[in-house]
């Protein structure tokens, strides 16, 4: 393609999850902070939200949301893959036409432009099955690829390897390399050495951001939509933040020791020992800013009445569920909270590690 941007680059990733939103967020305000008029764009999207007639990517309509650029969100999310679309595809393809979305979606949103910032989905052979791999749109919109990775040493050199030959073979310059949630016990080991392996192999290091437990912490509101719970306290506080799970199980003797500030509980609806420890640990807190974020009642079991109007009385986000303890246990162990709109701290603090950690000039200085 011809109309090219000044700054046109394509983020990919290892795989799902690692952190691409995060880059996103913070490169689109680390680039209009310096005056580039900046455009953002989800090629393929797998994930999405009914945005009028259309379905829109949720990351299309974040960065279109957070950054006020929400008027063109159908040239932001020109292609979505919703369930059954693979294989609709793979028995009717029409590779053509994907391409031609794409590419008029692309040379809208950079018309008058400076800068834009193209986001893959996982991997860089995700999207093959519909002729449209990462490393196949980055080539037809001739961006420069950023790899974002996870912390770590020889997995995260092994994967990048492995998604840059890709990439490599489709002609597709890779800038360098992102690595995100770094342990921060091993911030200064993994930077060091990372930098060093990867320049062994000819790639740049463009920036080590280490782990920030917000990022992965939920609110209650959102693992109430996600694993569909009732609400049993109209007036709770839904926006607290869950930054550990514990399941109450034990004695509440034991189960003392593991409550803290922002721990959700799980326990049967008919243990009530421990219902009412968690009710008055949060009570007697007083100014020491500690509060757990919410108690999930399992089982189909509720307390009696007088335990339920204590619950209400003390304003703590209680969810009630028929399926057993460790079935929900495990659901929240594999929730994945994407960032919204309305997670005003996340954005922020995306922001400020990108800002921190990522070396945006040499970037802007590649092109």
């Amino acid at each position: 393609m011809n109309d090219k941007p000044l700054f046109n680059i394509f983020l990919s990733s290892i795989h799902q999850n690692a952190g691409k939103t995060t880059i996103s967020l913070g490169l689109f305000k680390a680039l209009k902070d310096r005056k580039q008029q900046i455009s953002f764009m989800k090629p393929v999207g797998q994930q999405v939200v009914p945005v009028g007639k259309h379905s829109i990517d949720k990351d299309s309509y974040l960065i279109g949301e957070v950054f006020q650029c929400r008027r063109r969100f159908k040239d932001m999310s020109p292609v979505t893959i919703g369930k059954g679309d693979t294989q609709k595809y793979i028995l009717n393809p029409d590779k053509e036409k994907i391409r031609d979305s794409i590419e008029k979606a692309f040379k809208s949103l950079i018309k008058d432009r400076t800068a834009i910032i193209v986001e893959g989905t996982g991997h860089a052979g995700v999207g093959s099955v519909i002729d449209f791999s990462n490393a196949d749109v980055a080539q037809l919109l001739g961006s420069k690829v950023i790899i974002i990775s996870e912390g770590g040493i020889g997995k995260s050199i092994d994967e990048i390897i492995l998604n840059k030959a890709l990439f490599d073979l489709k002609g597709v310059e890779v800038l360098g390399i992102i690595v995100n949630k770094v342990l921060i016990d091993k911030y200064e080991k993994v930077k060091s050495i990372l930098a060093k392996g990867l320049e062994r192999k000819g790639i740049r290091l463009l920036g080590v951001i280490p782990l920030e437990p917000l990022l992965s912490s939920p609110t209650i509101e959102q693992i109430q939509a996600k694993l569909n719970l009732k609400l049993l306290c109209e007036k709770a506080e839904m926006s607290k933040r869950v930054k550990s799970t514990i399941v109450a199980a034990m004695e509440p003797h034991n189960m003392i020791h593991y409550l803290k500030d922002g721990t959700l509980v799980l326990t049967s609806g008919d243990r009530v020992d421990n219902i009412l420890l968690a009710v008055s640990s949060h009570l007697m807190s007083g100014g020491t800013g500690f509060h757990i974020s919410g108690i999930i009642l399992t089982g189909g079991l509720m307390p009696n009445p007088q335990i339920m109007d204590l619950l209400k009385q003390s304003q703590i986000p209680v969810l009630s569920t028929d399926k057993d303890t460790y079935s929900v246990a495990a659901e929240l162990e594999h929730l994945i909270p994407k960032i919204q709109k309305s997670d005003k701290d996340k954005i922020r603090e995306a922001i400020r590690l990108v800002k921190k950690y990522v070396d945006v000039k040499a970037i802007l200085e590649s092109f």
